[in-house]
């Protein structure tokens, strides 16, 4: 379907929206401590979430009447959700970036399969390298899978494969030289991500947050490094003065780049948020199940992108916490 954008998604701040994050389910195999409670979450009924043909609906209708230039498909853990290169080949068909952020655990079972269906990059998160502190941060001992995850992408042929890891204070801080070298080593980029307020479980606090400035400070104590021009990308990007890669930096707390911010963000049960942070949202599901127009769909999102603030705040004392975490909101 050839692209002809009609309009654009303009907030009050002259941001263009130009990026769809689309959560596919709530549901993780994971419990990872700063994203969901041990026990889990109550899940989404079924029928609650939004079909495959929905989400290819919204999406065809952002990327061709709206501008919309990138897709990524989140969760709570994407690949949980059956038959997924099925609705990876439909949106590929839509001629647009599309990528995937995933925990690796049974990536290994269908990168191929992914990469035929069109996908083009994948972010996996993974925040220790050692079993015993992976086992405590996601209850899982599913390391030695996700590191299989790991080189079946890049055996796969995803280019580039990005690891997302936060480092917290006290918990894996030390860990940020082996994921630097490990990046090297498996030529993958390493993305640390400064620990964001959105826990299931309340946990977080500013003294957990390791900064960007120290990521750099250490990162500088075995590796030359310069930084590569940012563009659009959230990360703040440096490059191995050797050649062995770049890494990335995240710096959502301490140095946030919303005033750049080109994102929404579509959970399983259909609400379209405007910002991670966003206390309220709108509601696409009745849209998709009436007799709604495309016209309708495109301004209810406009509708919801001129509600979008200049920033998340969260840093300053009227910062209110989101009542969802990370695996309701798709990261």
């Amino acid at each position: 379907m050839a692209k002809s954008a009609q309009t654009s998604l303009v907030d009050t701040f002259g941001r263009v929206h130009t990026d769809l994050r689309i959560s596919v389910t709530d549901r993780c195999n994971f419990r990872c401590a700063y994203c969901m409670p041990e026990e889990g979450m109550e899940w989404l009924d079924r029928s609650g979430i939004l079909s495959y043909e929905e989400i290819v609906r919204v999406a065809s209708i952002l990327v061709n009447e709206a501008g919309v230039k990138s897709i990524r498909l989140t969760g709570g853990e994407p690949t949980v959700r059956a038959r997924l290169p099925i609705l990876v080949e439909r949106l590929a068909a839509l001629d647009v970036e599309l990528s995937m952020t995933t925990n690796g655990a049974t990536l290994a079972l269908i990168a191929n399969d992914l990469k035929s269906a069109g996908l083009q990059r994948l972010n996996i998160s993974i925040d220790t390298l050692h079993a015993d502190r992976f086992h405590e941060l996601t209850k899982r001992n599913e390391l030695p899978r996700v590191l299989e995850g790991i080189t079946a992408a890049v055996a796969a042929g995803f280019d580039p494969v990005k690891l997302n890891v936060v480092p917290m204070r006290g918990i894996n801080d030390d860990e940020v030289l082996d994921f630097l070298r490990f990046g090297q080593d498996n030529g993958v980029i390493v993305r640390f991500i400064e620990f964001m307020p959105l826990d299931a479980q309340g946990q977080w606090s500013n003294d957990r947050v390791v900064t960007q400035k120290e990521i750099l400070e250490t990162a500088a104590t075995e590796f030359d490094f310069e930084p590569i021009t940012r563009g659009s990308s959230p990360a703040e990007r440096f490059r191995f003065t050797d050649g062995s890669g770049e890494f990335g930096v995240i710096a959502s707390v301490t140095e946030p780049f919303c005033e750049a911010c080109d994102r929404m963000r579509l959970t399983a049960d259909g609400q379209l948020r405007n910002c991670l942070f966003a206390l309220g949202h709108t509601d696409l599901r009745p849209l998709l199940r009436s007799d709604a127009s495309d016209a309708d769909i495109v301004n209810a999102v406009q509708a919801e992108v001129e509600k979008k603030w200049a920033g998340h705040a969260i840093n300053q004392v009227h910062f209110i916490r989101p009542t969802k975490s990370m695996s309701q909101l798709g990261g």
